[in-house]
C-alpha cells in the first residue's frame, strides 16, 4: 500500500493521509457496486486495503451535503465523488487519483480482473 500511496500524493498532491483514505473509500464502493469475485480479488492483492476502507469510511461519514446530493442523483460514482470531496481530495484529483489506483491494480491482478469491476460499474470508465 506504500508504494500505491507514494505514487498517488506525487500524481495528485495528496497529502498521504488522505490519499489512503481515499484508496479506502474507492475499495469500499468498489466492494459495494462491484462483482465480488473480482473486487475480493483486488483487494486481497492490496495489503492494508481493509484498514484503508474502514478508515476512509469512517473519515467521509456521511458524505455531507455532496454525498446527499450524490444519494438524490442515484448514488454510484456521483456518491463516491463526493466522499471523496469531504475528506479534501479536489475535482482536479479525482482522475489521477483513479488512474494511478487501477493502473496499480492492474500490476497486481491483471486486466482480467480490473476488466469486469470497470464494466460492471456504470460511469466508472472516466476515472481509469
Amino acid at each position: 500500500m506504500d508504494e500505491l500511496i507514494a505514487r498517488i500524493t506525487a500524481r495528485t498532491g495528496l497529502d498521504p493521509d488522505t490519499a489512503r483514505k481515499a484508496v479506502g473509500i474507492i475499495l469500499a464502493f468498489l466492494k459495494k457496486e462491484g462483482p465480488p469475485e473480482e473486487v475480493g480479488r483486488l483487494i486481497a492483492a492490496m495489503p492494508e486495503s481493509e484498514r484503508a476502507m474502514v478508515d476512509g469510511e469512517a473519515a467521509a461519514g456521511g458524505g455531507g451535503m455532496m454525498g446527499m446530493m450524490g444519494g438524490m442523483m442515484g448514488g454510484g460514482v456521483m456518491a463516491l465523488g463526493g466522499k471523496l470531496m469531504q475528506i479534501g481530495v479536489g475535482m482536479n484529483q479525482m482522475q489521477p487519483l483513479g488512474k494511478e489506483l487501477f493502473a496499480y491494480g492492474r500490476e497486481q491482478v491483471g486486466e482480467d480482473t480490473l476488466g469486469p469491476i470497470v464494466g460492471a460499474i456504470p460511469g466508472l470508465q472516466q476515472f481509469v
